[in-house]
This record gives structure tokens, sequence and C-alpha cells, in this order.
């Protein structure tokens, strides 16, 4: 009797494991997003988050009344580095790298979509960018 019921405890812990690492660890998908950065904040009442939101312009073929659309990207970002290097890159055409993940940590944001890396930035649409010498090298 008390051998099954530590089989059953341990099956249960190790279901619990792999269902947690699934829903919160395990990148469910990955890829690029571009466009412009319509809002880029940190907030939180106990964990401080950056969130954001990208418009991302482009062309809709199933709505004849208009030709142009956009669409929304909401995003959260963990690093502090590649927060810095958003902010900087404000009013720039800017490229994003995420990760999808099936659930939110408080800690890592409030978006599923957690952007890790910049993969280019375009050029200012100001001859004289003011923050441009800020802007740190991406690698």
């Amino acid at each position: 009797m008390k051998k099954t019921i530590t089989i059953i405890t341990l099956v249960i812990i190790l279901a619990l494991g792999l269902f947690l690492y699934f829903k919160f660890w395990f990148v469910y998908s990955s890829g690029v997003n571009e466009g412009d950065i319509n809002y880029f904040q940190r907030e939180g009442f106990i964990f401080k988050t950056y969130e954001g939101k990208m418009i991302q312009s482009g062309y809709n073929s199933k709505n004849t009344s208009s030709a142009i659309q956009s669409n929304e990207f909401k995003f959260s970002v963990e690093d502090e580095r590649v927060a810095q290097q958003i902010n900087n890159a404000s009013g720039r055409q800017i490229k994003l790298h995420w990760n999808r993940y099936l659930g939110t940590l408080p800690w890592r944001g409030n978006s599923q979509f957690v952007v890790d890396s910049i993969y280019s930035v375009g050029h200012s649409v100001l001859p004289d960018d003011p923050f441009d010498h800020n802007l740190p090298p991406i690698e």
C-alpha cells in the first residue's frame, strides 16, 4: 500500500512538473516581426516589466474598401539591454525577434510573446537625429 502511494505521488509530481515546463518555459514558437513601436513602457505593481506594442503596416487583400491595414503586435521584454535598445530606436522601423510561450509569468511580462533580441533598426527619418549616437550596436 505504501509503495503504491509513493508511485502515485511520484507520477503526479512528474506530471505536474511536465505540465509546468510546457506551459511556462517551453518555447512554443519563435519568429521575427517588423514595424514601428507604438508604445513601450515599464509597468507593474510588484514585478516591473517592459511592455510594448508594435504597429505593422501591410496590404489587405480581403477588404475591398481599404487597401492598407495595420496589425498590432503586443510583446514583453525581459532583458534590460534589449529594452534600452528599443527605447533608443523609437521613431525608426525595427525588426524584433521573439519567443512565444503558452503561459505568462509575472516577472517575464504580460504577453506570451517575449522579445529577446533586435535584428535590425532602420535609419531615422530625421536628417539630424539627436539619438542616433546613443543606439547601442546590434549583435
